[in-house]
């Protein structure tokens, strides 16, 4: 099986991106190339598409698909967070959008061979850039008990991290922890039937989740991405950012919002005092959610929200 191309709320990014020929863009995780397709026919004839993938897999795929348009684009095998480091190689000092689609790709769910599903036995890596170190292997057998507690409360917001825990540690010690399905059958087996039935998601959603934040850094990664944000924008510059979990929209909104309405003043000053200077400006309060349409059709959009801001 080949790369899956299908994006996330295609529609809204492209009309939320405001593209016009010549722009400067970056597409922060290329995935499967669907927006950095959109985006790059949007900014021709002289406009340049920046693609950054920490997945080897991601930016191959790129190449093969964004090959007619070679000459507009340029591709980065690194993280999103690396992005100022890459624009000040280039001698760019803002750029006209940035996309940034926090969710994994359909293709290192069924195909990436690395243990992000719990319906497959593979083995137990979760690194979307295999280039690093920690894979969840290793934090599954040689974690502590509190700090797997800790990582499947704080990351993944299971309730029942602690019984799923001693379950997990109880296993390690007779033989290691080495797929994905001997993990999931471990969390199934730990988790009250009462409680698996009542629940959409699988018993195992989020651990599996937790451990794939922890393996990636993602919030930490997040968090640097977003700490100096309107710098990376030319004036007018838009910012799309998709998360997919609470914890990451969180960290988003509470970003965009310290960048809009960061006064410090007690608000029964007539007026700021601080000298905050707001940023940007949000051109969507609440986030941007996907029709019932796509989620029918891509049941990976479910828990998709789309928030934008423009630099001012």
């Amino acid at each position: 099986m080949g790369f899956e191309h299908t994006s996330v709320m295609p529609k809204e990014v492209h009309k939320y991106q405001n593209l016009k020929p010549g722009d400067i863009c970056v597409d922060c995780t290329l995935g499967g190339s669907g927006h950095a397709q959109s985006t790059i026919k949007a900014i021709l004839p002289d406009g340049m598409l920046i693609g950054i993938d920490q997945d080897m897999d991601a930016i191959a795929n790129a190449k093969k698909v964004l090959h007619p348009f070679e000459k507009n684009i340029q591709l980065f095998h690194s993280n999103f967070a690396s992005l100022p480091e890459i624009l000040q190689s280039k001698g760019i000092e803002g750029v006209n959008s940035i996309l940034l689609d926090l969710g994994f790709s359909f293709n290192q769910l069924v195909n990436g061979k690395r243990g992000f599903s719990f319906n497959k036995n593979e083995p137990l890596d979760m690194r979307m850039d295999i280039r690093t170190q920690l894979t969840a292997k290793k934090i599954v057998n040689t974690y502590t008990e509190k700090e797997l507690v800790n990582i499947f409360f704080k990351y993944g917001e299971e309730k029942l991290s602690r019984k799923i825990t001693r379950a997990i540690v109880k296993k390690r010690l007779e033989t290691p922890i080495e797929t994905s399905k001997e993990l999931a059958q471990i969390i199934v087996d730990a988790t009250p039937a009462k409680i698996a039935f009542s629940q959409k998601i699988h018993p195992a959603t989020r651990v599996f989740q937790a451990l794939r934040i922890e393996v990636n850094q993602e919030l930490s990664l997040l968090e640097t991405f977003m700490k100096d944000l309107p710098s990376l924008l030319v004036k007018g510059g838009r910012i799309c950012i998709i998360s997919f979990h609470s914890l990451e929209d969180r960290i988003v909104k509470h970003a965009l919002r310290k960048f809009e309405n960061g006064c410090t003043c007690p608000r029964e000053f007539p007026k700021c005092m601080c000298g905050f200077i707001p940023r940007i400006r949000s051109i969507s309060k609440k986030p941007i959610i996907p029709t019932q349409a796509e989620i029918d059709a891509n049941p990976m959009a479910r828990s998709s929200k789309l928030r934008v801001a423009e630099k001012i």
